[in-house]
């Protein structure tokens, strides 16, 4: 398990963000958030190492990186209820009906981040792809820990800036979904 108060030399809330790309969301939220720790997960080297040269840049203090398979970090390395929030902005789509199995948000791996927010604590996913948009709703909201921010989908919050996956998707007419959970307060912790 991960020591975060060992990992940042603070007390401060942890927020999660799965697959940071090339790192520069990452970057721009933590610098954002000096009051919060973030730690970025990603198995792109080349993203990376991008990400390293965003913090070095920015002199980040508050974000770490780790470069390995998501779904294992969340099980074998973050405390239950530890998490303040999980990013997951624009993850891989699989747009073909016979890939729809490798996307990231099915209910599994949902129920495994859910266990890990506190009371409280929320995820955010975003994509730009409507049928990958409906299914984190549906998957989300199967989800008995957690509870729907908004009615559907959520207005981008502040703290997201546009991505570079978003300006793509923009770019090629798409629309962009944002869809945020909170944990409920009375929801036991059980596996």
């Amino acid at each position: 398990m991960l020591d975060f108060n060992a990992a940042f030399a603070t007390t401060a809330p942890v927020i999660l963000e799965i697959g940071c790309g090339m790192g520069e969301t990452t970057a721009a939220i933590a610098a954002a958030q000096p009051d919060k720790n973030f730690i970025g997960i990603e198995v792109h080297t080349p993203g990376v190492g991008a990400l390293f040269k965003e913090i070095a840049t920015r002199e980040l203090n508050n974000l770490r990186v780790i470069q390995h398979d998501a779904v294992e970090v969340v099980r074998d390395m973050i405390a239950p209820a530890s998490l303040a929030g999980i990013h997951v902005f624009f993850p891989d789509p699989w747009p073909k009906k016979r890939q729809h199995k490798r996307r990231l948000i099915q209910p599994a791996f949902v129920h495994e981040l859910a266990l890990r927010l506190a009371p409280g604590a929320y995820i955010h996913c975003a994509t730009d792809w409507e049928e990958y948009a409906l299914q984190m709703l549906e998957v989300l909201s199967g989800e008995t820990l957690l509870q729907n921010s908004s009615e559907g989908f959520a207005p981008r919050p502040a703290y997201r800036p546009q991505t570079k996956f978003e300006t793509r998707g923009l770019r090629l007419g798409h629309g962009v979904w944002d869809v945020v959970f909170i944990r409920k307060e009375n929801a036991a912790t059980v596996r």
